[in-house]
Formats: structure tokens, C-alpha cells, sequence
């Protein structure tokens, strides 16, 4: 079971040659941030795996506070996207 990081990036970028902008990094990270959580309730031991898994989790935090004070707007259309902060 994996997730296909091709295909995140074209859903969220908002031309062909965004990789990199803020929304598809969230989105690139939330895809491999659930990918983990099944992940860990497989191999409850992996306690390597979990801290790369806390990294990837304050990482799209201060993202997220990033885009939310530049693009609020664009901020809540990701949140619900993405089913975030329910």
C-alpha cells in the first residue's frame, strides 16, 4: 500500500509546472502522513518511523499557519480538500 505522489501534485498545483507551492506541499504531506498512521498500526514498534512521522506533522502545521496568514481564502479550500481540522 503506498500513495501516489504524481498524483496529489496534479491535483493540487495550479499550473503544469508547480511542484513546489504551498497547498502541494500540505497535500503531498497529508497523503504520506495517512499513509504512516496505517502504517503504525501494523508495526506498533516502529518508533524510528514515528518521529520522521511527527517531522512530516510540524512541518504541515507551520505550513498550514503560513498559508493561512498569506491566502486565507485558499487556506479553507485546501482545509476542506484535504478534510482537515474537522
Amino acid at each position: 500500500m503506498s500513495f501516489d505522489k504524481q498524483a496529489v501534485v496534479r491535483k493540487y498545483q495550479a499550473n503544469e509546472t508547480d511542484t513546489g507551492s504551498v497547498s502541494v506541499q500540505v497535500a503531498v504531506l497529508t497523503a504520506r502522513i495517512n499513509y504512516l498512521t496505517d502504517h503504525f498500526r501494523a508495526h506498533k514498534k516502529d518508533h524510528h518511523g514515528r518521529r520522521g512521522l511527527l517531522t512530516m506533522v510540524s512541518k504541515r502545521r507551520r505550513l498550514l499557519v503560513y498559508l493561512r496568514r498569506t491566502d486565507l481564502g485558499g487556506y479553507r479550500k485546501l482545509i476542506d480538500e484535504l478534510g482537515l481540522r474537522h
